[in-house]
């Protein structure tokens, strides 16, 4: 049954809404971390960097645990119960606790298992993270389902200014390692506290083994999917932290975190604003083909020129931003820049198939991404943090458009149609990669300084992309223009 035309206005009006919120977020939010990293990195030595990321390499898991997956079944449901919602609360926090007890209790043997006793404490005080996020997720998801993402955004942004501004001090006092502890305490207690203000609901002291039942087998799916891409994420750094050492630990996780994580995280906004749509529109599959390949290429027409011109200036940006005691990092962020060009392009694939209620299909790719992934990152240990980052690479290059053609099949399209609706700006982005590999070998030559020849690239990149775009992709201004002109509409016949 498809949607009525009020639902699918009334759909569309939320979406723009919850997309201007989301983008603004995501603006303040990856601009606040690439920030904060880069001052960090001036503040911190590499064998700082390297301990905290090993530490973090495990509490990460937090994201994975702290609802055990059932805020994404509050999200997909049609209908919810007071019961179904508090039931969910109070299972997120038991889970909170015991994986907050649970990390103190295992953070010895971590220690012991990269040969690093600092990282015991580290690990022990950023276990705390477990409970703390697991009081505000269900507060989030209920946000999420209802679309108001206004409140949630602004949530996140003070969180993440908060944790920015507790680590920098600390930091700036000599705190080390402590002070990206602190960030992420600080960032993880600001975003419950203010769920907690500004959210209407409340839990009661209600428990149903039913609605846990009746969750279980949506939510199981998604639980597993989240272990193994968070498995998959954090491999390399267990890894390279166990058989390399914290100093090449802080040159491959600075790159992650200042390269890949921003730019793979491109499609958040769109991702997030689009689960509970699709989820509403789940019975009309043309209509998510259509906005799938559309919101797909929005976000293409981003992260492809921007990765592409990332691989070309990496080596005068570390020297020039970060220092040349980072210049271990530059053919890391040149290979890694290439899987967060894949990544992002493939971050709404799940979200349809959750939509869908094809989570099964979900967690299958899972495991063979995983797999892939995890036989890279061995292979390549042998090469250092490069080898690592080139097996990431060419395990992404096989399994990615694997991920594609599922979701592709879910929908009922061609994988061919999806590419072609790419074509326009992958065009314009090798247009420009031509204009500024050309210009660089001008400039190198010429012996101009780095940091002039950084200014000048990144200028002639977007110089060069915008009028090609426009050429080769003109549907890409085209759907801004309506974007713009719809959420103008819907802003002006809200009540």
């Amino acid at each position: 049954m498809s949607l009525s035309a009020p639902a699918v206005d009334g759909i569309r009006s939320r979406v723009l809404r919850g997309l201007a919120w989301k983008v603004a977020s995501q603006a303040v939010v990856q601009s606040t971390r690439v920030v904060v990293a880069l001052i960090l990195a001036r503040l911190l030595a590499p064998r700082d960097y390297g301990l905290a990321s090993m530490a973090i390499v495990f509490s990460s898991f937090v994201l994975v645990f702290s609802d055990l997956a059932l805020g994404a079944a509050l999200v997909q449901r049609r209908t919810l119960s007071e019961g179904d919602r508090s039931t969910v609360f109070w299972t997120s926090v038991a889970a909170g606790v015991a994986f907050t007890l649970l990390g103190i209790g295992l953070s010895g043997p971590i220690a012991d298992f990269y040969g690093e006793p600092t990282v015991q404490p580290l690990f022990a005080v950023l276990s705390l993270s477990f409970f703390v996020t697991s009081i505000g997720t269900t507060q989030s998801a209920l946000l999420v389902r209802d679309m108001n993402f206004r409140t949630l955004e602004l949530c996140v942004m003070a969180g993440t200014l908060a944790g920015a501004v507790i680590g920098i001090a600390l930091a700036v006092q000599g705190y080390g390692a402590w002070a990206i502890i602190a960030q992420q305490l600080a960032n993880a207690a600001a975003w419950t506290a203010l769920l907690w203000l500004f959210s209407p609901w409340r839990p009661r002291l209600r428990y149903s083994l039913a609605s846990l039942r009746d969750f279980g087998g949506f939510s199981g799916n998604v639980f597993a999917h989240r272990i193994l891409y968070y498995l998959h994420r954090n491999a390399a750094n267990l890894l390279i932290g166990r058989f390399l050492g914290p100093r090449p630990l802080g040159a491959y996780a600075l790159a992650y975190s200042v390269i890949l994580v921003p730019f793979s995280r491109i499609a958040g906004p769109v991702q997030e604003v689009l689960f509970p749509a699709f989820s509403r529109m789940q019975d009309d599959l043309a209509r998510v083909a259509s906005v799938w390949i559309r919101a797909t290429r929005l976000v293409g027409s981003i992260s492809i020129p921007a990765l592409v011109g990332l691989a070309v200036v990496a080596p005068d940006f570390v020297i020039v931003v970060l220092g040349e005691r980072w210049s271990e990092a530059i053919p890391v962020i040149q290979v890694l820049a290439w899987v967060g060009l894949l990544q992002s392009l493939q971050t709404l694939n799940t979200d349809i198939l959750s939509a869908l209620d094809r989570t099964g299909t979900v967690l299958r790719f899972s495991i063979l991404f995983f797999c892939a992934h995890f036989v890279g990152f061995v292979a390549g240990l042998h090469w250092g943090i490069v080898g690592v980052a080139v097996g990431y690479a060419v395990s992404s290059t096989i399994v990615e458009p694997i991920y594609t053609w599922l979701t592709a099949r879910a929908v009922r399209i061609s994988v061919w149609t999806f590419a072609r609706g790419l074509s326009g700006v992958v065009q314009a982005s090798l247009l420009m990669l031509a204009a500024l590999l050309a210009a660089k070998l001008l400039l190198f030559d010429a012996g101009v300084p780095a940091a002039v020849r950084l200014g000048v690239l990144v200028a002639l990149g977007v110089a060069v992309y915008l009028p090609c775009c426009a050429w080769r992709a003109p549907e890409v201004l085209d759907e801004l223009r309506q974007l713009r002109g719809r959420r103008a509409l819907a802003e002006s016949t809200d009540p």
